[in-house]
Formats: C-alpha cells, sequence, structure tokens
C-alpha cells in the first residue's frame, strides 16, 4: 500500500519507505478478472508477487502510465524527486528478494541517473519478514532478528524508523527515548471512509495518530503515514505497531506527526483474513484499488487532509548562500551502499555530494534536491569518507566537514531463509 499510495499521490508524498514490498500494481488485479472469479489476483499476489519471480516489470510500469495519462493518478513525473528507502532481510522467508527487488527498479525507472540518489537500498541486515526495531535490550513480546512470526517486529539491533524518517526528511533532531511529550490519539475511520462502512473495506472502527506536544500547541508539523504490514493491525497486535516500532520517539523530537491508518481482518465480502491492505483489490476486483478513487487509498488520503486542513506551513529557512551543510551523517550502510543525509541549507536548489576512500582525493559522485543521498555500488567491508556542498542562487557553497564510515560485509550464501547466520 505504501508504494500504491505514494504513487497515487505523487505529488503530495515527499518520500517513502518500502519493507519487503513490490511494485507498483503487482497482483495485476482488474474488473476483467471476472472471468476467473477474481481468483487470478490472490495467485499472483501470493505466487510471483510474493515467492517471485515478479511480473514483468513493462507491464506495471504501461499500468501506471495509463493511469496517470488517465488523471487516476498523479503524473509519474513526480515519482523522480521522491526519497525512496526499500529494505529486504536477508532471512526473509515470506517475500522473495527478487520482488522487492522489482520494486527498486520500478522507482529506478523514473529516477534516472540524475535522481539515483533518491533512492537507498538495504539488503545486509539479517531480519525475518517485518518491521525491524533497535531495541536494545530485547523487549518481550517483539521477535528476535530471524524470526517470519506474528508480531512481525523483530529487533535486531536497527533502527529502520529513524533511518526511513531521515532519508526521506534530511537529519533530524535525536530521538526522545524517555517519556514522550505527545500522546496517541484514537479516532472514528468511518468519518473518512464515507460514504462507506468501515467493514466492507476491511477497515477497523478505530485509527490511530501520534501527535507531539508542539504540534498540539499549534506549531508548524509535517504529517508521516505509518502504514502497517498484514496482522500487525490493532485488532491482531493490539497497539505494538503504533507504540513499538520506534516512529513516535523520533516524532516527538522533530515536529512530526505520525498517522497510523488500521485495516482489519474480514473473512467474507471482503475476504482479508490477515488484515492485509488492499494491494490485490480484493474490495471490488477492479483495477482501482492503485488510484486517488481507490477505496482505501480515499480513506486514507481523507484522514491526512483533516490532519492538515488548519496546518500551518514549515517556516521557510532563510536563504544562506556561502553556508556548508551541517549535520552531515551516515544514518546507515549496507554491504554495497551508504545512506547520508544532512540538515537542509536556506535556498539550495541542489546538493553536491562527494566521496573518497579512506585516503586519497575527493571526487564529486552526484547531486540531490533534498537532503539526503543513497551512494551506492560501494566495495563490501571498505571505508569510505563524504563531504556535501550546497548550491544556493547558482552557486556552490563550501563543502561540509567530512564523515567517514566502512560498509557491511556481504552475507554469505544461504538457501533457506530464517536460518541464515546474521552478519555483524
Amino acid at each position: 500500500m505504501a508504494v500504491q499510495f505514494a504513487t497515487a499521490w505523487s505529488s503530495l508524498i515527499k518520500g517513502v519507505g518500502v519493507i519487503a514490498g513490490g511494485p507498483f500494481w503487482c497482483a495485476k488485479a482488474d474488473a476483467e478478472d471476472i472471468i476467473n472469479g477474481y481468483t487470478l489476483p490472490i495467485l499472483i499476489a501470493e505466487g510471483p508477487c510474493m515467492k517471485g519471480p515478479p511480473p514483468d516489470l513493462n507491464i506495471l510500469l504501461a499500468k501506471a502510465e495509463a493511469k496517470a495519462a488517465s488523471d487516476d493518478i498523479d503524473p509519474t513525473q513526480n515519482l523522480s524527486r521522491q526519497k525512496i528507502y526499500l529494505f529486504h532481510g536477508y532471512n526473509d522467508a515470506v517475500v522473495a528478494k527478487s520482488v522487492t527487488d522489482a520494486a527498486a527498479n520500478f522507482y529506478r525507472h523514473y529516477l534516472g541517473d540524475a535522481s539515483r540518489g533518491n533512492l537507498y537500498y538495504q539488503t545486509a541486515v539479517g531480519a525475518g519478514h517485518s518491521l525491524v526495531v533497535l531495541q536494545e535490550p530485547h523487549v518481550r513480546g517483539l521477535n528476535d532478528c530471524k524470526d517470519n512470526a506474528a508480531p512481525y517486529i523483530n529487533q535486531c539491533g536497527y533502527d529502520q524508523a529513524g533511518i526511513i524518517l531521515q532519508h526521506i526528511y534530511g537529519a533530524l533532531n535525536p530521538p526522545n527515548r524517555g517519556q514522550l511529550s505527545g500522546t496517541i490519539k484514537r479516532f472514528d475511520q468511518s468519518t473518512y471512509s464515507k460514504p462507506d462502512y468501515t467493514s466492507p473495506l476491511s477497515l477497523g472502527d478505530t485509527g490511530y495518530v501520534f501527535v507531539p506536544k508542539d504540534c498540539e500547541d499549534g506549531g508548524a508539523c509535517r504529517v508521516h503515514i505509518a502504514l502497517h504490514g498484514c496482522k500487525q493491525d490493532v485488532g491482531d497486535l493490539g497497539r505494538r505497531f503504533v507504540g513499538d516500532t520506534g516512529y513516535n520517539s523520533w516524532a516527538d523530537t522533530n515536529h512530526l506527526i505520525v498517522l497510523y491508518p488500521q485495516t482489519e481482518s474480514s473473512w467474507y465480502l471482503p475476504y482479508n483474513p490477515e488484515a492485509c491492505w488492499d494491494w490485490w483489490s480484493y474490495v471490488n476486483h477492479e483495477d482501482t484499488y492503485v488510484t486517488r478513487s481507490g477505496s482505501q487509498i480515499r480513506t486514507i488520503k481523507a484522514m491526512l487532509d483533516a490532519l492538515t486542513a488548519r496546518a500551518m506551513p514549515m517556516p521557510a529557512i532563510a536563504a544562506a548562500p556561502g553556508v556548508a551543510p551541517d549535520a552531515l551523517t551516515v544514518v546507515d550502510t549496507s554491504d554495497t551502499s551508504a545512506a547520508l543525509a544532512w540538515a537542509p541549507v536556506g535556498g539550495a536548489t541542489a546538493y553536491r555530494v562527494w566521496r573518497a576512500g579512506a585516503d586519497g582525493p575527493f571526487a564529486r559522485i552526484g547531486s540531490v534536491a533534498g537532503p539526503s543521498f543513497g551512494d551506492d555500488g560501494l566495495t563490501p567491508s571498505s571505508t569510505y569518507r563524504w563531504r556535501v556542498s550546497a548550491v544556493v542562487d547558482g552557486a556552490e557553497g563550501p563543502t561540509s566537514r567530512e564523515v567517514a564510515a566502512t560498509t557491511r560485509t556481504t552475507p554469505g550464501p544461504c538457501d533457506t531463509p530464517g536460518t541464515c547466520p546474521i552478519s555483524k
């Protein structure tokens, strides 16, 4: 659903985190499936879209272009400016890596070489099928890193929420690991599903939103939508996903409201026993489920509109020519890539990224419009250094202080995800 919503509303969505997910329209559901009793999308969803190999990417790209041409989704050119984080744990026994690879290739098609730094893909963490959390020491009720079972929240010493948020928004203030100043609020989802009731859409009666105190007091804040996975709804887990995935700790110190819409399990009309989001058109068996008018997408958008209806815009940062970017940090590394983030510079229209090895001169490797960069094509177990400069009023300013990091080792061969040894 994250890919569907962010593609349908690409004019509004700044970035997307894809955790063990596939590409847009992967299940290829549409009204013509009446001839197979609407069973083919289920077979594709449970087969190629989970076990692989995924459907032909050209077919999925053609659907996106057709929906954009008919104005059912926003223009696909917007995807080139989105920040994309993708994750596949090498102990994932539920979704094959080839499926998330297809999602990466869907986005690479639109990013092109000019915007390739907007994408960061992590495949070197030994997680099972899950959202991954930092928790140290381990918390009872959450999984070990390799697990492929409910609640699908695994403790790997990896702060996935913080990495996603900083790849999308740039360097953030440190999270609040103590008592949060903000509060989790409940709301009636039927207010936003109208004219439909929630149950026919496999939506729960109640949704949740985390509101930091400064946002509650009227400060300018952004909204991040956190969509749970299958079997992670409140009916299955209670508020585990809402409270234990790490988003609220980061949101509390960074003027960030977090919206947690909720599905519910349904055994009959629609058939959705695991409370998944609708990525194979179980609601109406038409291809509108990937568009702005799709019932679940429309409902989530109504929630977003309500949260932002009286919002104050984030204050503009005064133009600062001749200033180096501050707070440059390496927020994550894989075996072949690194995720960089820094604080925005006022008036910057582009940022230029420079890289060097452990020794030797720096060379420019790319540029981006926003304050993060995914640097790929690196060598495993190798140390690199980076600097960043900002372009303001057409002039490039000084480079930042340098930061260094070492890439992870490449995971060893393993034919049975869930049992693979975890690399350090």
